[in-house]
């Protein structure tokens, strides 16, 4: 995404044949599993999938340039013997000196390569009284 650069529903901008944005849309979000450096990017332009003006194509036209300037990267998936899922989670009770909320997190690998992930701080405080 070009810096600093919002993307909205301008109405003075010329629409666009929906179907090839959507077309390109759809590749940009299957690609996010192995290019995670682009998911931002393509979460904002997929907002904009019933209605694409050219200001939006200009900015799916920019991640293809990013993507094609960039081969090479991203996230490798490698072949293994260790044909299952394995899933890790953690948590830390009440962790945070700050608030004393526990944060939790996840990670899953599928064939050994990691495919999720994530980690989130708890809403809410548990106090557990003991007697």
């Amino acid at each position: 995404m070009e810096l600093n650069k919002k993307l909205g529903l301008n109405k003075n901008s010329p629409l666009v044949d929906r179907e090839r944005y959507q077309r390109l849309v759809g590749k940009l979000i299957y690609l996010t599993h192995t290019r995670p450096d682009i998911t931002h990017a393509v979460t904002v332009v997929s907002q904009f999938s019933s209605q694409p003006n050219k200001e939006h194509m200009a900015a799916v036209f920019r991640i293809l340039m990013y993507l094609k300037s960039s081969p090479g990267k991203g996230l490798y998936f490698k072949k293994e013997a260790n044909r299952g899922i394995e899933v890790f989670t953690d948590a830390d009770w009440a962790g945070s000196i700050v608030d004393r909320r526990s944060t939790t997190g996840y990670c899953t690998f599928v064939w050994g390569n990691l495919v999720t992930w994530r980690s989130k701080k708890q809403p809410v405080v548990l106090e557990v009284v003991l007697k």
